[in-house]
C-alpha cells in the first residue's frame, strides 16, 4: 500500500478548560513551538502518512494558517461540541482520494509522539479488520471508592489498559460507527469506544509510557523538560 493511503486527523476544537487560562492547550509553546506542532509533525514525518486534517472551533483566533508542514498538506475543517463531533467532521472533510484510508486519530495536546510506536501501530491496524490503538498497561493500584471518598474497593488491574492515541481505523468503518453513536445519544470518549458498538475488537498496541496528553500545568513543564534533555543530547552527539 502506499503513503496515500494513511491520513492524520487531528480533533482541536476544544478549550482544555480543565488546564485553564484564556490559551486553548493546544497552542502553548513548548521549545518554540505550540503544542499542535508537535503533534502534528511527529504524524507527517512518518513517510505512509499523506497529510492531515485538522478539525477547529468555528472561532479559532489561534490557527497559525498552515497549509502544509514538512511538505505535506494540512487541511482544516470546522469541528463541534465534542471530540467525536470533531472526529466525525474531519472523516467527512477528507479528500475523495482517501475514500479508503487508514486513519490515525490524535490528540492535538499529545505532543511526544514516538516513531517506533507510529510504525507499530499502521502494521497492526493494517493487519487487523477491527483496527488498533496504542495503549498502556495499568500498572499502579487501583481504588473504587465510595461517595464520601473513602475506599471501596481494590480492583485488580490484570488485562486493564489505558487508551492512548493515535488511534488507526479504517475511514467509512470510523465514520459509520461515530455516526451511529450520535445516532443513539451516545457520547464516547474515544474512537474505540464507537467501534466496540458496533461489535469490533481493536488490537491494542503497547506503546510509551511517555506519549502523554498535556492536561495540567504540570504535563507542559514535563514536556519542556523532555525537550531540553533532547536538546542537550543532540549537542553532545
Amino acid at each position: 500500500m502506499s503513503g496515500a493511503d494513511v491520513w492524520a486527523v487531528m480533533p482541536a476544537a476544544g478549550r482544555g478548560t480543565r488546564f485553564g487560562g484564556p490559551t486553548p492547550k493546544q497552542y502553548l509553546q513548548a521549545g518554540g513551538r505550540p503544542l499542535l506542532a508537535h503533534a502534528l509533525d511527529a504524524l507527517l514525518a512518518h513517510p505512509r502518512v499523506a497529510g492531515a486534517m485538522v478539525a477547529l472551533a468555528a472561532v479559532d483566533e489561534d490557527w497559525p494558517g498552515w497549509s502544509e508542514r514538512g511538505g505535506k498538506p494540512v487541511l482544516t475543517c470546522t469541528g463541534g461540541g465534542e471530540r467525536a463531533d470533531s472526529v466525525l467532521a474531519a472523516l467527512h472533510a477528507l479528500p475523495e482520494s482517501a475514500a479508503n484510508a487508514l486513519v490515525l486519530v490524535h490528540d492535538a495536546a499529545r505532543p511526544n509522539l514516538d516513531h517506533t510506536d507510529l510504525e507499530r501501530l499502521i502494521e497492526a491496524a493494517e493487519n487487523s479488520r477491527d483496527g488498533a490503538i496504542l495503549a498502556a498497561p495499568v500498572r499502579d493500584t487501583l481504588k473504587r471508592a465510595t461517595d464520601d471518598g473513602r475506599i471501596a474497593a481494590t480492583e485488580p488491574r490484570e488485562r486493564l489498559w489505558r487508551a492512548l492515541t493515535p488511534q488507526a481505523f479504517r475511514r467509512q468503518p470510523l465514520a459509520a460507527a461515530l455516526q451511529a453513536a450520535r445516532d443513539s445519544g451516545v457520547v464516547v470518549t474515544d474512537e474505540a469506544m464507537a467501534m466496540e458498538r458496533q461489535g469490533l475488537r481493536p488490537r491494542l498496541v503497547e506503546g510509551r509510557e511517555d506519549n502523554f496528553k498535556v492536561t495540567t500545568p504540570a504535563d507542559l513543564e514535563r514536556f519542556r523538560f523532555i525537550l531540553s534533555q533532547r536538546g542537550q543530547a543532540a549537542r553532545i552527539l
